[in-house]
C-alpha cells in the first residue's frame, strides 16, 4: 500500500468517526475547553507594544514578540468584502452551509487520493481556526496525527455550536498566517500592501487569498493561483494588477519596522519585552516629541562641518517631574543611533558650576557680590601643577562671584572650590542624584570645579530642576502622567537656589563671555547655564523656567572631539527654540524671594562695582558716589542696606614704599631737596614720628629733608599707637650741597 493510498484511507476513517463523533455529540459528550469569541479576542496579543503620549496618541510601537508580526484584532466589518469573498473561495467554499467538518469534501479528497491524483486539503475554515487557537503564542500545537484529526472535528463542532460564522471568519483572519512572519490580515496589508485590510483592491485581495494556502509559493505559482482564483470569483480582474501585487507581496521585507518610531529610547525603556504590557501611557507630549527631535536634527545639520554628529534633549516638568521629551538620539544622522544619549554618562564641564557655588552661598562663604580673583593660577596636584584657564584663555582680575558664575569663569571656580573643599562638594552632588561619582572627592581634586566627573543628561537636567523648586529634589517619571508627584526632599535651602537662579538669569553679568545678546537670552524669565568638556568631547545646554526644565547635550558617542563647538554655538541654540516653544503662550517671570533673602541697594539699575584691594578690609562692595546698586544677599551676609560713598581706607602709609633706597643728588642745592611723607586713612590726631620722634601731622602730605641713614617711619594715632609703619635708607652726603633723587626710578620713592 503506498503513502498516498494510507492517508486516503487516514480520511475515510475520520469521516467514519467523524459521523460517530457527531452523533456522541449530539447526545451530550462532555464540553471541551473551547474559548467563546469575546475570549479568543480578549487572549488576542499584538506582537507589538505601544507607546502613547500623555493624551493618548501613539508615539511608538516596539516589537515584544519574536515569533510572529501581529498587530490589532481587526472587526470583520473593517475588512474589505474582495478579500474576505477570495478567502472563502479559497480555502472552504461551504463555509455557510456545513456545521464545521464538510463531510463532502472530506469525501471527494478521499475519492480523489485513491483515484492517483494528489491528495486535497479538506479542513475547513472552522477547523482551521481551532488549530490556530491552539497555536496561539505561548501555546505548543499537538502533532499531526489521526487522533489529532478525530480531536480537531470534534472542537470544531464544538465552536460552531458557541461561535457565530461571522465570528469564526473573522477569527480565521485575524488568526491566520499570510506570508513569512505575517499573521493576521493587518500585519500582512500593512507589511505588504502599505494600507489598513478595509482598503485592498481585487488583486491585492486574490493574492492575499493564495498566499493564505501556499505563503511560502514562488512568483509564478502565487501568479497562477491569485488568477485562478478570480476566475472562479468571476471577477475578470487585470493580469496587470494581479502582476503588481504578486511582486510588492514578494518583495515585501520579511521583518517589518514598527509604523510609528517617535520615541525609540524612551520605549526601549518602557516597553520590555516579558512585561506583558502592551499599551504603557507615557508622560510625553507627542507634539513637543516632534518638536524637540527635528530641532535637534536641524542643529546637527547646521553644526556638522564641524564633526558634530549626535545629540540628545530632555524636557521635564519642574513641578510633577514628567518627562515631556525623550530624545536620546539623533536618528538617522547617527553613527550610533541606538545609543542613548540621555543615559550615557560624559564629561559635565562647566554645568557643574551653579551646584558649587551654590553651596558656597549657603555655607556663608561666598556673596554673589564677594570678589574672586580671575587670574593665572597653580595648584599643586599629585601629578604636578594643574592650571586651570578660561575658554577665551583671558583673565578679567578681580570679579564677583556673580559675574564669575554666570560668564563661566574657570579660574574663580577652582578657588570657590578650594574655600568649599572637594569631598563636600563630591558629597551634594551624590545628594543631588549624580550616581557615577563614586569616588572620594579628592580623586576627582581641582578639576571637580569644572566638570570633570562623569554625568548623564538625566542626572543633570534632574539637578537642574532641583534648583527651579527652590532645592527640592524629586525624582522624574516618564509613566503615569496626571498622578500626583512622588515626595521629595531638600538638597539647597531655598534661600540659596535663589541666588544661583538670579545669577543664572543675569544676561548682563554673563556679557563677559556670551555678550548681551547671545542666544541664551529668551523672550521670558530663564535661568541657564552651558558646559564643554574637555577637548571639546561633549557640549551641554541646562536651564529652566518656572515651569519647565530642558537639558540638550551635543557631541560624538564615539568620544571623538568636535571642531570650534561651545555653548553658544553647539547645544544652546536647541535649548532656546525648546524654551521658546515651551514659554510661547505664557512667558514665566522671576521667581519672588524667599525669606532669609534681601536685596540691598538703590532703585536704579543693578550695578555690580568690584572693590579695590587695600590693606586691612573686608572685601564688602564698595559703591562710587551717586552710584546706585541692588544685589540680593542671604540675610546676616548683607552690607549696610544703603548706598554710601567709598569706606574710607584703612589709615597706612603710602610714600616712601617700605624698603626703599633713596640716593641724594650732588647737583641740586640742600635746601630744595625733600622726601614727602603721605598717608591714607588718616584724620587730624594722627601723626608722623621718625625714628621714635614725632615731626608732624600725618593728614596732610609732609615735605622731610633727607639725610642719610637707615629710618623708620611710623603712621601713629593720638596715643602714639603705630597704626603703619616702613623703613628706607638714603645715601650720599648733605653737606656737598646735593639733592636727593631716586635710585630707581628719578622720584622722591625706589623700592629694591
Amino acid at each position: 500500500m503506498t503513502a498516498r493510498t494510507r492517508v486516503a484511507w487516514s480520511f475515510l476513517a475520520a469521516a467514519i468517526l467523524a459521523a460517530a463523533g457527531l452523533l456522541w455529540l449530539e447526545i451530550g459528550a462532555p464540553d471541551l475547553p473551547i474559548p467563546t469569541f469575546p475570549q479568543a479576542r480578549a487572549a488576542f496579543r499584538p506582537s507589538d507594544a505601544r507607546l502613547l503620549d500623555r493624551h493618548g496618541e501613539v508615539i511608538h510601537e516596539r516589537r515584544i514578540d519574536p515569533h510572529g508580526r501581529r498587530l490589532d484584532w481587526t472587526p470583520l466589518d473593517q475588512i474589505s468584502p474582495a478579500l474576505i469573498a477570495a478567502v472563502i473561495a479559497s480555502e472552504d467554499r461551504r463555509f455557510y452551509a456545513h456545521g464545521g467538518v464538510d463531510f463532502r469534501a472530506i469525501a471527494g479528497a478521499v475519492a480523489h487520493a485513491m483515484g492517483g491524483a494528489r491528495l486535497r486539503g479538506a479542513s475547513t475554515i472552522t477547523m482551521q481556526v481551532t488549530t490556530l487557537l491552539e497555536g496561539a503564542p505561548g501555546r505548543t500545537p499537538r502533532p499531526r496525527t489521526l487522533s489529532s484529526k478525530w480531536r480537531q472535528m470534534r472542537r470544531a463542532w464544538t465552536i460552531e455550536h458557541g461561535w457565530t460564522k461571522r465570528e469564526i471568519l473573522e477569527a480565521y483572519l485575524n488568526l491566520a498566517t499570510f506570508r513569512g512572519e505575517l499573521q493576521g490580515v493587518a500585519a500582512a496589508s500593512g507589511a505588504i500592501f502599505g494600507k489598513a485590510p478595509h482598503g485592498l483592491l481585487d488583486g491585492e485581495s486574490l493574492v492575499l487569498a493564495a498566499l493564505l494556502r501556499s505563503p511560502g509559493a514562488g512568483r509564478a505559482a502565487l501568479t497562477r493561483r491569485a488568477e485562478t482564483l478570480g476566475r472562479l470569483l468571476r471577477r475578470g480582474t487585470d493580469p496587470d494588477a494581479i502582476a503588481s501585487a504578486v511582486a510588492r507581496a514578494l518583495d515585501a521585507p520579511t521583518g517589518s519596522p514598527p509604523r510609528i518610531a517617535l520615541a525609540p529610547h524612551a520605549a526601549r525603556i518602557l516597553l520590555r519585552p516579558g512585561s506583558g504590557a502592551i499599551t504603557v501611557r507615557s508622560t510625553l507630549d507627542a507634539g513637543l516629541q516632534r518638536f524637540a527631535s527635528e530641532t535637534l536634527r536641524r542643529q546637527l545639520l547646521a553644526v556638522g562641518d564641524r564633526r558634530v554628529r549626535d545629540g540628545a534633549v530632555l524636557v521635564t516638568d519642574n513641578r510633577t517631574g514628567d518627562v515631556l521629551a525623550y530624545v536620546g538620539g539623533s536618528g538617522d544622522l547617527s553613527s550610533a543611533r541606538f545609543v542613548d544619549g540621555i543615559r550615557a554618562r560624559r564629561q559635565a564641564g562647566s554645568a557643574l558650576k551653579p551646584f558649587l557655588y551654590g553651596l558656597a552661598f549657603e555655607r556663608r562663604i561666598l556673596t554673589p557680590a564677594s570678589i574672586l580673583e580671575d587670574s593665572p593660577l597653580d595648584v599643586p596636584v599629585a601629578g604636578g601643577l594643574y592650571r586651570p584657564r578660561n575658554y577665551d584663555e583671558t583673565f578679567l582680575g578681580p570679579v564677583t562671584a556673580r559675574t564669575a558664575l554666570a560668564s563661566s569663569l574657570n579660574v574663580p571656580a577652582v578657588r570657590t572650590l578650594e574655600l568649599v573643599g572637594e569631598e563636600t562638594f563630591a558629597r551634594r552632588l551624590r545628594d543631588l542624584g549624580f550616581a557615577g561619582l563614586t569616588e572620594a572627592g579628592d580623586f576627582y581634586g581641582p578639576a571637580l570645579a569644572l566638570g570633570s566627573a562623569d554625568v548623564s543628561l538625566w542626572e543633570l537636567v534632574n539637578a537642574y530642576r532641583t534648583l527651579a523648586n527652590g532645592g527640592g529634589a524629586g525624582s522624574l517619571r516618564m509613566i503615569d502622567p496626571g498622578a500626583a508627584p512622588p515626595p521629595g526632599r531638600r538638597v539647597f535651602p531655598e534661600a540659596a537656589t535663589f541666588l544661583v537662579s538670579s545669577i543664572l538669569s543675569d544676561r548682563e553679568s554673563r556679557s563677559a563671555t556670551f555678550g548681551l545678546e547671545s542666544v541664551l537670552a529668551t523672550r521670558g524669565w530663564t535661568a541657564v547655564k552651558t558646559g564643554t568638556s574637555k577637548a571639546m568631547r561633549d557640549n551641554w545646554c541646562v536651564g529652566y523656567s518656572r515651569r519647565y526644565t530642558v537639558g540638550v547635550w551635543v557631541g560624538n558617542f564615539s568620544g571623538e572631539p568636535m571642531r570650534d563647538v561651545s555653548g553658544i554655538t553647539g547645544a544652546a541654540p536647541v535649548w532656546s527654540e525648546m524654551m521658546e516653544r515651551l514659554e510661547a503662550d505664557a512667558q514665566s517671570g522671576p521667581p519672588d524671594p524667599p525669606p532669609g533673602v534681601i536685596s540691598v541697594g538703590g532703585r536704579g539699575a543693578r550695578q555690580i562695582v568690584s572693590t579695590r584691594a587695600s590693606r586691612g578690609t573686608s572685601g564688602e562692595p564698595r559703591v562710587a558716589p551717586g552710584t546706585e546698586t541692588r544685589e540680593w544677599f542671604l540675610r546676616g551676609t548683607e552690607p549696610d542696606s544703603s548706598p554710601r560713598p567709598f569706606a574710607s581706607p584703612m589709615p597706612g602709609i603710602i610714600a616712601p614704599a617700605s624698603r626703599s633706597i633713596i640716593a641724594l643728588d650732588p647737583d641740586i642745592p640742600p635746601d630744595r631737596q625733600r622726601l614727602v611723607f603721605e598717608a591714607e586713612g588718616t584724620d587730624a590726631t594722627m601723626r608722623w614720628v621718625l625714628d621714635g620722634r614725632s615731626i608732624g601731622r600725618a593728614a596732610i602730605p609732609y615735605a622731610w629733608a633727607p639725610r642719610p641713614g637707615k629710618h623708620a617711619l611710623t603712621l601713629a594715632d593720638a596715643a602714639r599707637r603705630p597704626l603703619d609703619t616702613v623703613t628706607f635708607e638714603v645715601r650720599g652726603d648733605r653737606s656737598s650741597g646735593r639733592t636727593a633723587q631716586s635710585a630707581a626710578s628719578g622720584t622722591t620713592r625706589s623700592v629694591r
